[in-house]
């Protein structure tokens, strides 16, 4: 994608990246999505008021189980319709071009990266959730007006490859500062903050760590220290990092990526056998925190079921099947996580963030300037 379209035709998300991963290692991730009653196709794909059915518009890595979802069935009556979009940016760009006229009724996969575009453009209809009480203040960004309900966190960090720190006996990286020693030298491959939702979060993370007049400087320390940057996730980790499944297959040679902190219970996940360990780690002090939102679309034809589908968003059964379909974070405290996922992935304790109108009132120049630093 070119980077003179705006950011938002940039985001891929985590799930996106999940389910990249998946395919490299020979498995599909799949949406179950609930198809239309028969009473409810005569009104067409969107439903209306006393539709039973409800249109959930998403990114096209949206991913639940379909027993969860028969479980919203089950609990409303409503049953699910599943309308992927494009990826996030692309989707979100449909929805303001159609706003007031929404191709759904909730609009579920705007992060912190591209909330602002959301909120400034009036695509929402405040709803407060039933259970929002049970969400961390820190995740809550629009708590006062109640136009997004936050669903899930993820982390964009480095991973690495464990086999080859431990073959010669070299400690990996844990920090932003450690990337620019010595000794990792020629280690790292990065996505193009340009053309890549990871690359834009890495980006990201180092101006939260360095600040937005160090940033740079950093940048031409890692660019002098030998980072390779690709366009993409998909190339950056299934072809170039030594440490996935598809790396090793395509003869990657870089044992440090930009990935994400649920990469390796995905390596686990889908390998076959298991291992008892996964083969990446994750280096915890290179993490920039992305929050997923959904929204009731301004306009939804059906909003006595979009209203119900936010609730049950952050409900137990939805935030329960969050990690092994979206290997993401459930934003509800007390949720309970998959063994697999808490004894494989990294849990993030610091990881660094900025404002979503921080980032929207400097994210294009900020691209401009690292491909400026970086690229040229």
């Amino acid at each position: 994608m070119s980077s003179s379209s705006s950011s938002g035709s940039r985001s891929s998300v985590r799930k996106g990246a999940a389910a990249a991963l998946a395919a490299a290692l020979g498995v599909t991730v799949l949406a179950a999505c609930g198809g239309d009653s028969s009473g409810d196709k005569e009104q067409g794909s969107g439903g209306g008021k006393g539709s039973k059915t409800v249109t959930l518009v998403s990114h096209d890595s949206f991913a639940a189980s379909e027993a969860v979802l028969k479980e919203f069935t089950r609990q409303t009556g409503y049953v699910v319709k599943i309308l992927k979009s494009g990826d996030a940016g692309v989707a979100l760009n449909k929805e303001i071009l159609t706003k007031g006229s929404p191709q759904g009724d909730v609009f579920f996969g705007v992060d912190n990266t591209l909330l602002s575009r959301a909120l400034d453009n009036g695509i929402f209809t405040p709803h407060e959730a039933k259970g929002l009480d049970r969400i961390p203040a820190a995740v809550r960004l629009d708590d006062e007006k109640h136009r997004v309900t936050p669903v899930d966190t993820g982390d964009i960090c480095v991973n690495y490859d464990k086999k080859y720190f431990a073959d010669r006996k070299l400690a990996p990286p844990a920090t932003f500062d450690d990337l620019i020693k010595p000794e990792y030298k020629n280690l790292l491959v990065a996505e193009n903050a340009a053309t890549s939702s990871p690359g834009l979060g890495f980006l990201l993370g180092t101006v939260a760590r360095y600040g937005e007049d160090d940033w740079q400087g950093y940048w031409k320390k890692l660019k002098a220290n030998g980072v390779k940057i690709v366009d993409g996730w998909e190339e950056a980790y299934n072809r170039e990092f030594s440490g996935s499944a598809g790396g090793k297959k395509e003869g990657g040679d870089r044992p440090l990526v930009v990935s994400y902190a649920s990469s390796p219970p995905v390596e686990v996940l889908f390998a076959e056998p298991q291992p008892k360990e996964a083969p990446t780690g994750v280096a915890t002090g290179t993490c920039f925190r992305q929050i997923e939102f959904a929204g009731l679309l301004k306009g939804a034809k059906n909003e006595a079921g979009g209203k119900a589908l936010l609730d049950f968003l952050v409900s137990a059964p939805f935030q329960e099947d969050l990690p092994l379909n979206m290997f993401v974070n459930p934003v509800v405290e007390g949720t309970e996580l998959p063994e697999l996922f808490t004894r494989h992935g990294a849990k993030i304790t610091g990881p660094v963030t900025l404002p979503p109108d921080t980032i929207t009132k400097n994210r294009e120049q900020w691209i401009q300037t690292w491909s400026s630093t970086v690229v040229k």
